[in-house]
């Protein structure tokens, strides 16, 4: 066995996920087959709003969050706890240290085995990111002050890799000291481009990583109402009429 594949199966290992939050339901986050948690484990699994220790597990065996300082707006429609509101960072979890998950699918399109790049890796959740706040839009003081707080800790309680699905370029300095402590820091490369020199997250002590294309199409029938309403909508520069338009075969969806 080599040893990337190794490290990719390890139990041991801890990933820390700084970010929106989790969604500890989900079937990528389940814990069977772990043993107990590592001894050397030193964090902890901060209760709030629909969010209680149950909810940590042998996979997700840490929780914080950091909202001192975020505006009001921000936390509408949240949770006040690791919970996940937005959606982004269970994806980016489940897309670092997703446990294997057979007979995947949305609903139907794209069936197969999903799984993280290491999918035997505990995780640990850091939430710094609030409300509307994706992660190459959070750039906010606030931001940054929570993201930096949530490396410090992360370090720490004991983490061997953080992954940082975000774009504030201030906190680089906060991981520059994880990487002194020996964690290995990855970021996201940010959503600009395809453009030469969008890349973000370039501070020379981090690893930065690039999203990818797949080389599958999902072609998927729709059906046109038989009388609907032209309206002008504008998109990527070009103002185009679209109909209300209805995804077949998914009740309960619709979108115009």
């Amino acid at each position: 066995m080599t040893l990337l594949k190794i490290l990719c199966l390890a139990p041991f290992l801890v990933k820390t996920i700084t970010i929106t939050g989790i969604w500890p339901e989900s079937r990528s986050f389940s814990d069977d087959g772990y043993g107990p948690v590592p001894p050397r484990w030193k964090g902890v699994c901060q209760v709030g709003v629909g969010w209680d220790r149950s909810n940590c597990s042998r996979k997700i065996i840490g929780a914080r969050f950091y909202h001192a300082g975020v505006a009001e707006e921000e936390l509408k429609n949240e949770y006040l706890s690791a919970r996940d509101a937005n959606g982004h960072g269970t994806h980016t979890a489940s897309t670092a240290a997703g446990s294997i998950v057979e007979a995947a699918s949305f609903h139907g399109l794209a069936a197969g085995t999903a799984r993280g790049g290491a999918p035997r890796a505990r995780i640990a959740v850091y939430k710094s990111v609030w409300g509307s706040g994706h992660g190459a839009g959070a750039g906010s003081s606030a931001t940054v002050l929570a993201a930096i707080a949530a490396i410090d800790d992360a370090i720490h309680d004991g983490v061997d890799v953080l992954s940082l699905s975000l774009t504030v370029e201030e906190n680089s300095f906060g991981a520059l000291h994880a990487v002194q402590q020996g964690i290995t820091v990855v970021y996201a490369a940010g959503n600009s481009g395809p453009a030469p020199q969008v890349v973000g997250n370039t501070a020379p002590w981090v690893i930065t990583v690039a999203a990818s294309k797949i080389d599958r199409s999902f072609p998927t029938a729709i059906t046109l109402q038989a009388s609907c309403i032209r309206r002008p909508v504008r998109y990527t520069d070009q103002l185009l009429n679209f109909c209300c338009l209805i995804l077949a075969n998914i009740p309960n969806l619709i979108s115009s």
